[in-house]
């Protein structure tokens, strides 16, 4: 199979993947979620669908589909390349020695594609409601203020779904369900990663985004149980890995979670005293 051009490098982004398939799970929830979705990129082939959720968006155009819907391209702003097949026409006999046209797929190349928060103009139908709601939410001025997009997918208020999405030269938050919990959840993982690049255990992750968001949530006046019955017992395995005593590490989780609710806080003072 050929690949053309950018396809190579491409096509590693899609085996790079898998070589963290916990990760799979997360990028391609909202893929089903959104399948009902009015959107062209949901009638793309599920690997298309992949790059495109790996790239923090939920919906994905070409230039010319864009423009159809009333909105351009912002200036500076880079595609997502996704695979293309390339195609070609051969004559083939059948069993009865009648000559058939036949498509085959030879290789592939790759072609540039432009998420929606990389546009401007009319409003995208469906979304309005969702838009609000984002809008709306507590501290969303901080996530704008790094750099950080804010958008949804489709889900049921019953799933917990969100991921915060970095690293792809593209940082969002998505969020699955209108729960302010989960939103919370995500932001401590992007103030986290401000600070220190995210480069901990999963499980540590986890714990301190959780921590974080009830402190959060309790100190801007929306209570919030977190669910932290297993903290403990993985601090332990942490601190028994790291030579540390388990009460330095609890130390440690607290004070990187406090740290975490402190520049959120911190963030949304600023961007009080930026607005005009």
């Amino acid at each position: 199979m050929k690949m053309i051009g950018r396809a190579t490098d491409i096509a590693q982004r899609i085996v790079d993947a898998f070589k963290e398939p916990g990760n799979l799970p997360k990028a391609l929830a909202p893929i089903f979620i959104r399948r009902n979705d009015d959107v062209p990129c949901r009638k793309w082939s599920w690997h298309n669908q992949l790059l495109v959720a790996l790239s923090g968006t939920s919906d994905a155009r070409g230039i010319r589909q864009w423009n159809t819907v009333g909105r351009k391209l912002k200036k500076g702003c880079k595609g997502i390349w996704i695979l293309a097949p390339c195609i070609k026409t051969i004559r083939e006999k059948d069993d009865k020695g009648e000559e058939q046209k036949k498509n085959l797929v030879y290789g592939f190349k790759g072609i540039p594609v432009f998420a929606v928060e990389d546009t401007e103009g009319n409003p995208v139908p469906g979304n309005e409601r969702y838009d609000e709601w984002v809008r709306n939410l507590p501290l969303v001025k901080v996530a704008e203020g790094w750099g950080i997009h804010v958008g949804t997918y489709s889900g049921e208020d019953r799933d917990a779904l969100g991921y915060f999405q970095f690293g792809t030269g593209r940082k969002a938050i998505m969020l699955g369900t209108e729960n302010l919990s989960t939103w919370a959840h995500e932001l401590v993982h992007a103030a986290d990663h401000h600070l220190t690049k995210l480069i901990d255990d999963r499980n540590l992750l986890e714990i301190i985004a959780e921590l974080g968001s009830a402190i959060l949530l309790e100190a801007i006046g929306h209570s919030y149980e977190a669910d932290l019955g297993g903290a403990y017992a993985y601090i332990h395995h942490y601190a028994t890995a790291a030579g540390k005593p388990p009460v330095r590490a609890c130390i440690d989780v607290l004070d990187r979670a406090c740290s975490c609710v402190a520049l959120i806080l911190d963030m949304a003072e600023k961007a009080k005293e930026d607005t005009p």
